[in-house]
């Protein structure tokens, strides 16, 4: 297993500078014993559920000049880290009864078991950051404020980028005959892949993809395999992408409904109002560009978020970056503007190594002859990044798969695959859940 140096955070007592610290999925605090990511995620739970029981079911906050009442949506599995002096830190996302989700950093202190939070601080309101982490050249951390970070602070590496990208599947148990079918990553103009290992348990056989040309892994598993673990190991050099001219034959079928995002009046009526007055594909592809920024919130709660479900982020006006482009690409086709989906991975830009908060998507539109790149969950997070994302994909970018309703054989016992990153696992024909990690090391 490759050893990778996770990001963490080590808060100094009276200071805003936060100092790097090596470690696996364990350190030793100098006075007591190992603290696990386990542990933390425990500590941080039972903090915010006690406090919660006193307080009507609601973990307050003061923030802004007033108190927030707030309950518990995730923790940030990938951002837990164990710190020396026997501080942790997590990475937590809570719903205010406000409307906004609250990205809260805590600072916790103690042995497992009986961890104290020593100071939280709010970092992003529905997906916005409020500030950027700075490494500086001695090693210490600092915050800066989001309208004087970098663009590579805010996520955007320009040029060309090069790391190792691990993707980890932990199997759960099993009990009878498991399928699994994952992504397999390969090269184009924009990035170049190499695949330097592959480990399963058992044999596995690459499936084609013909409408989107992806690869797919494709395993078999049983009970001997409960919890074992499948890793994919990517060496990838990728080049920051702007609009680009290609054969494209038949850019047609890129207008063509798919299961969750289909054609409906709806869209067209508000892809014609967006676009009144525009004369032009590349125009009216950036009025709906604007209108998913302004009316779409970025919100990892609730029921029905997260599935690329055009007509879910039409009617809620929320969701992930899988549900802002599938409903841009839904308004898009209305007006006869071919555009297309794809998802893999957003390669942290302020740091060298560590986890990754799980897959990110992102979505192009056929105008003039060219494929225009756009990212509008990250235009939405970054404002002062709306004009890049317009047109532009940065370096730091991992493409895993291409399109929607994918169709591969054997296929799943539902159907075609909706959107692939994380893995499509069953267990005697239903669904199953798996553990996904996505990991990454720069290698310049």
């Amino acid at each position: 297993m490759l050893s990778l140096r996770a990001l963490v955070l080590a808060w100094l007592a009276n200071s805003a500078l936060l100092v790097p610290l090596c470690f696996s999925f364990a350190t030793e605090t100098a006075t007591g014993p190992k603290v696990t990511i386990d542990d933390i995620a425990a500590g941080i739970e039972r903090h915010i559920a006690e406090q919660s029981e006193t307080n009507s079911g609601y973990f307050r906050l003061q923030y802004n000049q007033k108190e927030l009442s707030l309950q518990l949506v995730r923790v940030h599995l990938e951002y837990l880290a164990g710190l020396r002096g026997g501080v942790s830190f997590a990475c937590v996302d809570l719903v205010g009864t406000d409307g906004p989700v609250y990205d809260v950093d805590f600072f916790m202190k103690g042995p497992p078991g009986a961890m104290s939070v020593t100071e939280t601080s709010v970092h992003k309101i529905n997906g916005k950051p409020l500030y950027a982490w700075e490494q500086r050249r001695d090693g210490t951390w600092r915050r800066v404020r989001v309208k004087n970070a970098s663009r590579r602070l805010l996520g955007v590496i320009n040029g060309s980028d090069e790391f190792e990208f691990i993707y980890r599947v932990r199997l759960p148990e099993i009990i009878g005959e498991a399928q699994l079918w994952l992504p397999l990553a390969a090269s184009d103009t924009f990035q170049h892949v190499e695949i330097k290992g592959i480990t399963t348990p058992e044999p596995w056989r690459e499936l084609e993809e013909p409408s989107y040309a992806n690869k797919v892994f494709f395993l078999k598993a049983g009970p001997v395999d409960s919890g074992k673990t499948i890793e994919i190991r990517y060496c990838v050099k990728g080049f920051e992408k702007s609009a680009y001219a290609v054969r494209e034959r038949t850019p047609e079928r890129y207008l063509k409904p798919e299961s969750l995002v289909p054609t409906n009046e709806t869209f067209r009526a508000i892809a014609q109002q967006v676009t009144r007055r525009k004369t032009t594909d590349l125009a009216r592809a950036r009025a709906l560009y604007d209108h998913v920024i302004e009316k779409l919130r970025y919100a990892k709660y609730g029921p029905g978020w997260g599935r690329g479900d055009a007509v879910y982020a039409c009617d809620a006006r929320s969701g992930n970056c899988s549900d802002f482009h599938a409903y841009f690409i839904a308004l898009a086709r209305e007006l006869g503007i071919p555009a297309r989906f794809a998802i893999g991975a957003a390669i942290p830009s302020e740091r060298n190594d560590g986890g990754i908060d799980g897959y990110h998507c992102w979505a192009e539109f056929f105008a003039d002859g060219k494929w225009v790149p756009v990212d509008i969950s990250e235009a939405n997070k970054n404002s002062s990044l709306a004009d890049y994302y317009f047109g532009h994909h940065p370096a730091n970018r991992f493409e895993l798969s291409k399109g929607r309703d994918l169709i591969v054989e054997p296929q799943p016992a539902s159907g075609p695959i909706n959107l692939l990153a994380y893995p499509v696992a069953e267990m005697d024909g239903k669904p199953i859940k798996v553990q996904t990690d996505f990991l990454f090391r720069r290698l310049r």
